[in-house]
């Protein structure tokens, strides 16, 4: 890897030491995100056994529409996450070429994260 390369790798995780793990944007938020997940599943779980039963269609939309609802808060908030942790520890980043570099790659990874969400 050239310098330019370990310089951006580094921006990628800018609070991350030599032989550490990454820390990421949520990392901070991470029980409160796994809670919200976990609470997400058991309603996944209780369409399938709506479904299992034979409940009324429009009861099961409804339950389908709270989960979606709840993962895109999920995905919402990790997308602030990703911008306020990431795309601003890019640049941090000393030299002003790889900073430009780094910037651009951490906003084109949000614009596609959030382009996916909206399909």
């Amino acid at each position: 890897m050239n310098a330019t390369g370990e310089a951006i790798a580094a921006a990628e995780h800018p609070a991350m030491e030599e032989g550490a793990a990454p820390q990421h944007g949520y990392t901070g938020n991470k029980d409160a995100y796994l809670r919200r997940l976990k609470r997400i599943e058991g309603q996944v779980r209780g369409i399938a056994r709506m479904v299992d039963e034979d409940k009324y269609c429009i009861d099961i939309l409804t339950q389908v529409a709270a989960v979606t609802k709840a993962l895109h808060a999920v995905s919402l908030g990790l997308v602030e996450e990703h911008i306020g942790h990431c795309v601003v520890g890019a640049a941090s980043e000393p030299d002003p070429d790889v900073r430009a570099e780094a910037i651009d790659a951490k906003v084109k990874e949000a614009a596609d994260a959030i382009g996916r969400l909206l399909r």
